[in-house]
């Protein structure tokens, strides 16, 4: 009997637990819970005798890796996987996966929220604008970013894109794909921005992109905020002071923005793209039939490393 432990400091929703569980259950498997756990010690022990594991945000690091005797799998519900080592993973043969696409309709939506949000003034009562009519550019083309662009196309906004390797699929269904992202920042109202915080894209949103950006635009980033150069963004926001940046995620430099560019920001108080129970829900009952998928059938279609 395979083991399947569920790793959550912040647990899936009772209806996904519900479902994650039928699922395994119909496989044979075991069900651990590891739900608000306070430290490390915790994982480490919940860990010695799983099969797989499924989490969250949580961190699972070399020694968590270790710990695992009989870690096959480990799957992150949700897009974004900089939370496992995946180097190490890769030396003890454990396959990591994520579930991209469960939670892209909560970031985009999220990211259309915030642009409203930036545009109305952040609801001060002060004159604001609207969607329509404006440029919208999308830094990066996946699962989020097109449903941006489904989202932004129904408040009748235009949008363009800068994406290196999905250009074929950006203009299939009629977007115009930017030659260069520093053309995209210069032609754009508002830039979302929507590449993953690994190799290239760490902090490839610096000054050399920021500078061609228009007095008066808004930034999104509910992408991560290693993607974003802090000094050349602060440095640019000074320079063109209609400019303004939200983010799901502060900043490492956020007492510079409270102190220095007060009432040109946002970040909300945790990451909340995906904190939906629609998208936990789509995450969890992912995570939980890639695993049997993986077991029953050798379907790596996911892995990561």
């Amino acid at each position: 009997m395979k083991n399947v432990l569920i790793a959550t400091q912040k647990p899936f929703a009772s209806e996904a637990t519900t479902k994650i569980s039928k699922i395994l259950k119909k496989a044979g498997y075991k069900l651990d819970l590891l739900e608000k756990y306070s430290g490390k010690g915790e994982l480490l022990q919940a860990v010695a005798g799983a099969d797989a594991i499924i989490v969250r945000s949580d961190i699972v690091d070399s020694e968590v890796l270790q710990a695992a005797k009989n870690l096959k799998i480990v799957v992150r519900a949700g897009a974004g996987y900089d939370n496992i080592n995946c180097a190490i993973a890769t030396e003890k043969d454990i396959v990591v996966m994520n579930t991209p696409g469960q939670n892209s309709n909560a970031v985009a939506e999220l990211a259309i929220g915030m642009t409203i949000y930036g545009l109305r003034e952040f609801f001060s009562g002060k004159p604001g604008g609207e969607l329509r009519k404006r440029t919208l550019g999308l830094h990066g083309f996946g699962y989020v970013a097109r449903n941006v662009f489904r989202i932004a196309r129904a408040f009748g906004m235009k949008v363009i894109v800068y994406t290196r390797y999905s250009k074929g699929a950006a203009a299939a269904i009629g977007l115009k794909v930017t030659d260069s992202l520093e053309e995209l920042y210069k032609k754009s109202d508002i830039v979302s921005i929507h590449v993953p915080a690994r190799g290239e894209h760490i902090k490839s949103v610096s000054y050399e992109i920021l500078e061609n950006l228009k007095d008066g635009s808004i930034l999104v980033n509910t992408a991560r905020k290693e993607v974003i150069n802090e000094e050349d963004l602060i440095k640019t926001m000074k320079e063109k002071p209609g400019i303004k940046y939200l983010s799901d995620i502060a900043p490492d430099k956020k007492e510079i923005f409270e102190k220095e560019l007060e009432g040109r920001f946002y970040f909300s108080p945790k990451k909340l793209g995906a904190q939906t129970s629609e998208a936990n829900i789509n995450a969890g009952v992912a995570a939980a039939e890639q695993i049997v998928g993986f077991f029953e059938n050798g379907d790596v279609t996911f892995k990561v490393n």
